[in-house]
This record gives structure tokens, sequence and C-alpha cells, in this order.
């Protein structure tokens, strides 16, 4: 787990612990968390693939101002998952093909 606990200055405030699902596996988060910080306090640093190339990209900008961590959220697409909080019971995938922006 990679899930900053400890910073000089920034205060970490958690609510309760909850479960999502990503691509059918269960992961922890706390109320409050992004989705795409729980998943990256997971391991998961792959979020995407760029359109064409097809490209790995993770979490990036952390303010919702670039497209790496668009994904599927509860079957909508293209939710920026960097400044989505997390849900217990949600269901997040990796988008795929055509699904992303508007094509």
């Amino acid at each position: 787990m990679s899930r900053l606990v400890d910073h000089p200055i920034i205060e970490f405030r958690r609510g309760k612990e909850i479960t999502f699902e990503f691509e059918g596996r269960e992961i922890s988060a706390f109320e409050g968390e992004t989705i795409a910080a729980a998943l990256h306090a997971e391991g998961i640093k792959f979020l995407r693939a760029s359109p064409g190339r097809q490209r790995a990209q993770g979490f990036f900008c952390a303010i919702g101002k670039c497209s790496s961590c668009l994904m599927e959220v509860d079957g909508v697409p293209n939710v920026r998952t960097c400044i989505t909080l997390v849900k217990d019971g949600m269901i997040v995938r990796r988008q795929k093909g055509k699904g992303e922006f508007g094509a």
C-alpha cells in the first residue's frame, strides 16, 4: 500500500473505511478520498490508455485539468477520477475504445 498518512503541511482527514469495485477487485478506500488516490494507494498506476497510440496513463494532475484519469464510474464514461470522491459500493472500470472524448 502506498497511501500517504503523514505530511508536514497537509492535514489528512479521512472518513470511515469503505470499499468499491475496480474491474472485479474489491478496493479499500476512505470517505473523502478520490478514486484515483485510492487506486494509487492500492498500487494501481495504469488508469487508462491514451486514444490513438494506446499508451498507459496514470494519476497525473490531481486537479481535473488533464485527461489521464478518465474512467467509467457506475456506467458513466469520462469521469475525472482524480477529483471524484469514492463512494461505498461504486463500480469503476477502465474505458475501452471510442467511449472517450465523445468519439
